[in-house]
């Protein structure tokens, strides 16, 4: 084995174990976090970079073009799907009146908002 075949074997087992970790503190703050709006957050972010992260080391421990190119189409569609299902899961629970307005700073959502109206200061 040359040299940088080793360092990609390493540099991709790196990448695989922070990926899980990420993807673990993902899944933490999942359960822990307290409303709707948050756990969106943490279901949406660290699991993408965590998902990123895991293709990446796959890719270098592979290292065949089919391979690398079935994983970038898997990074697409993750990047494009995973932002949107959040969007929509946290948007129906704020038409279902499960997200609550005492922790937000600005809603934009607010029917009075929507007539034209601007907020009272």
């Amino acid at each position: 084995m040359n040299a940088w075949t080793e360092a990609a074997d390493l540099a991709g087992a790196v990448l695989l174990l922070l990926g899980c970790l990420q993807c673990l503190l993902g899944v933490i703050g999942m359960l822990r976090f307290p409303d709707v709006l948050s756990r969106s957050h943490a279901a949406t972010k660290p699991q993408t970079l965590g998902m990123l992260l895991v293709l990446v080391g796959v890719a270098l421990q592979l290292r065949h073009a089919i391979d690398v190119g079935t994983l970038l189409l898997i990074v697409f569609f993750q990047f494009l799907t995973s932002p949107v299902a959040s969007h929509l899961v946290a948007r129906s629970a704020y038409r279902t009146g499960q997200t609550g307005s005492r922790g937000l700073l600005r809603d934009d959502l607010d029917p009075q908002l929507s007539d034209g109206e601007q907020p009272e200061e």
